[in-house]
């Protein structure tokens, strides 16, 4: 390309920067100097993301304005200006940024994670709140996560006897039987094992695809010049496969196909009983991208949560000591831990809380964007702008947390252990509240309860669990969590009654 015309464009591309943002600027709020023009601040950006941004946010301030090519960012690490966003501009906070990862794997932000605020997206949303994850809806599962509990305890207890558990493979596939179930009434295990494995990897690669932030959606050029196809070819690939395996799993549920329990009550038959009054509306691609949408996420991150649970457990042998005797007291040793136990257990809730502080499965929240300009603390915010909630800085920020890296159950005890509300938001607010916010927390405590009641654990050495972080849009551990553990006394008798 000709030296002069790059130039040319460099000049203009700068003067064009400069009157935006400096000739015509209102009270918009604190920035980094200097704002590079074409990339802005995406120099500044260091890997993973929400320790990159926490560290802007810690040295510049908890509310910035930043660029990502030419893209205006508002980056929160404050929770009084997220509880703003939140109320009094949720709805024009309510949208979505238009990134590649929403094109293709939200089918063209037709799903509920990337759909524009509007009619479409509140009907998705009503559909998941008042049917696929209703109150109601959950509680038909009840008896379901309370076998899958059992079983879970089952094979542990056959792998007790081996030099260690991987807890990383045996809390995946519980929450999967019990995801599988409540989608399709068929467990994976059995004769469906190749399914729920092929279902799992579908997952996984979903996650690792929105592990970072892609340069194409800030830097358009780098797309005009075809330097983002290879990430982009990996999404089609992805979507291409995730829909194979609910159409597949569609037509099973619509023949009966292995379903152990009515198919009437599974998401696949609410959505099948949907697409027969409005078959052009929902349509098996509309299912599948809903589905995965809500199911991917419960799986992906309440199994992280229960290893990053555990994992802490194993380093605090006397949190661990404490929730056993709480179970012991609460629950005794003629029966397994119930759902209908977890209200009486206070000090399994803040040991579920605590390690949501510490390690939030969603670090960042998915982005959001204003659909109009707006005031947030005083700031002018552009239209268009794309809204960052560091909540992993929140969660670490010694200025909401006293000594926030320790692990500390007991600072969820209390009524007023959360001021200001936002400093603690482990599935969202607002109108893009995670909608399995419901489900997560029986399905969690239910397996940590059991987990905890029926075994004595250690570490596999003398060192400490290694808690460092892997990559992906969810936080989960870097190595598979593995730990000796030996059945308590009472385990095989109480898994032979239930």
């Amino acid at each position: 390309m000709d030296p002069l015309f790059i130039t040319i464009a460099v000049v203009i591309a700068t003067l064009i920067f400069v009157t935006k943002n400096y000739l015509s600027r209102k009270n918009l709020p604190p920035t980094i100097f200097p704002t590079l023009p074409i990339i802005g601040h995406l120099k500044l950006l260091e890997q993973p993301l929400y320790r990159g941004l926490a560290k802007l946010s810690a040295k510049h301030g908890p509310i910035l304005l930043l660029r990502f090519g030419s893209r205006p960012v508002l980056l929160l690490a404050d929770p009084i200006a997220t509880e703003e966003c939140f109320t009094k501009n949720d709805i024009i906070f309510a949208n979505r940024p238009r990134l590649i990862f929403g094109k293709i794997l939200g089918d063209n932000y037709t799903n509920m994670a990337w759909s524009p605020y509007g009619e479409h997206w509140l009907n998705l949303r009503k559909l998941s709140s008042t049917e696929i994850l209703s109150s109601h809806r959950i509680n038909d599962f009840y008896s379901i996560r309370a076998d899958e509990g059992r079983l879970m305890v089952q094979g542990i207890v056959s792998e007790c006897s081996s030099s260690h558990v991987d807890l990383k493979s045996v809390f995946n596939d519980y929450t999967t039987n019990i995801m599988m179930m409540m989608i399709s009434g068929k467990r994976f295990t059995g004769v469906d094992i190749e399914l729920g494995k092929r279902f799992q990897e579908i997952v996984k690669e979903t996650f690792l695809l929105g592990k970072s932030s892609n340069l194409g959606d800030h830097l358009p050029f780098l797309r005009w010049f075809g330097l983002t196809k290879d990430f982009e070819k990996r999404m089609v690939s992805c979507v291409a496969k995730r829909d194979s395996f609910f159409h597949d799993l569609i037509d099973q549920v619509r023949e009966g196909k292995g379903v152990l329990i009515d198919k009437n009550i599974t998401m696949i038959g609410v959505m099948l009983k949907l697409q027969e009054k409005d078959p052009q509306y929902y349509t098996d691609d509309l299912i599948s991208a809903v589905l995965l949408n809500i199911i991917a996420a419960g799986i992906e991150t309440s199994a992280s949560t229960m290893e990053w649970a555990l994992a802490l457990m194993l380093n605090n042998p006397h949190v661990l000591k404490k929730a056993q005797n709480e179970i012991d007291n609460i629950v005794g040793t003629d029966r397994l831990v119930e759902e209908s136990d977890l209200s009486k257990l206070p000090y399994l809730g803040c040991i579920m809380n605590e390690t949501m502080r510490l390690y939030p499965t969603v670090p960042t929240l998915l982005p959001h964007e204003n659909s109009e300009e707006c005031e947030v603390k005083g700031y002018h915010i552009p239209k268009g702008t794309m809204l960052i909630v560091d909540q992993w800085a929140v969660h670490h920020d010694p200025k909401w947390w006293s000594d926030p890296e320790s692990f500390k159950p007991e600072r969820f005890e209390g009524p007023e252990s959360i001021t200001p509300k936002l400093k603690f938001m482990p599935f969202g607010f607002g109108n893009r509240m995670c909608p399995g916010s419901g489900l997560a927390p029986p399905m969690i405590g239910l397996a940590l309860g059991l987990v905890i009641q029926c075994f004595d654990w250690e570490r596999i050495s003398d060192d400490l669990v290694d808690m460092t972080e892997g990559s992906g849009l969810i936080m989960h551990k870097h190595q598979p969590l593995l730990a000796k553990c030996t059945p308590r006394s009472m385990t095989q008798k109480l898994i032979s009654q239930a």
